[in-house]
């Protein structure tokens, strides 16, 4: 998402911002070709009863209603449903992030102030003290979501939330009994594995494999699978945990 200019509406108080996506694409992208002639597959849009490939002009929307009826939509009408104040941000109610389960959270940008607001910085210092975040409606791309703005090294961040009606209900599990044994091994692997968030050291292992094969088969060498480790054969929990805290 390119940098785009909206307003954050907090009651009468309008703060001029810019959003912009805060992560990028790195995955490597393959186009299909022929087989037999490596030449590229093209992709055309091909009415089967006219017989014709289509132009996008001669193209309409069409929802298949139970098998019933298909209700076509054109351009015109739906441009006529799109939401509205695209491009305002408008601040609903401050509410504790712990509120929030993390299944919801859905994609993050960058909020930052369109010029000096002393507004912008207000309300950051406020968000920021009183460890609340602000619950939000906005458009992106023509799409209507709620969302929250949270303070992260002195800027916004704004993710994006599933509604309600996206969420799948969740599966009910029956909890096997623990011994007081395993729980205590388990706590001690836990704290012997205990560590720090450090995003610089995690990298995509099979983006990182991609990139490698890609040169070498530029270099005429071929692609070969390495070999995985072996693993450790356990027969039950007690055991598991036990060569774990060994190894």
């Amino acid at each position: 998402m390119a940098k785009k200019y909206s307003t954050i509406n907090f009651s009468l108080v309008t703060i001029p911002v810019t959003i912009s996506t805060a992560v990028v694409d790195n995955d490597i992208s393959f186009h299909q070709y022929h087989k037999k002639c490596l030449e590229r597959v093209m992709y055309q849009k091909y009415c089967s009863h006219c017989k014709k490939v289509l132009k996008d002009t001669d193209i309409i929307k069409g929802y298949d209603s139970l098998g019933e009826q298909i209700v076509f939509f054109d351009r015109k009408e739906l441009n006529a449903l799109k939401p509205e104040n695209d491009g305002d941000i408008e601040i609903v109610s401050f509410i504790p992030i712990k509120e929030i389960d993390a299944k919801y959270f859905q994609k993050t940008y960058f909020v930052l102030p369109a010029h000096k607001s002393k507004a912008y910085y207000l309300l950051e210092q406020v968000l920021e003290k009183s460890k609340l975040v602000a619950l939000c409606k906005l458009v992106i791309h023509n799409k209507f979501y709620y969302a929250i703005i949270r303070t992260s090294h002195d800027i916004f961040l704004l993710t994006t939330l599933f509604f309600e009606s996206e969420m799948k209900e969740e599966p009910e599990v029956k909890k096997p009994k623990l011994t007081n044994k395993e729980m205590e091994l388990a706590n001690e692997l836990v704290l012997k594995m205990k560590g720090h968030f450090e995003p610089q050291k995690y990298k995509d292992e099979y983006q990182v494999k991609l990139s490698k094969a890609i040169k070498n088969k530029i270099h005429g060498k071929k692609v070969s699978r390495e070999k995985n480790k072996k693993k450790i054969e356990v027969a039950s929990l007690m055991e598991a945990l036990e060569k774990s805290l060994k190894k």
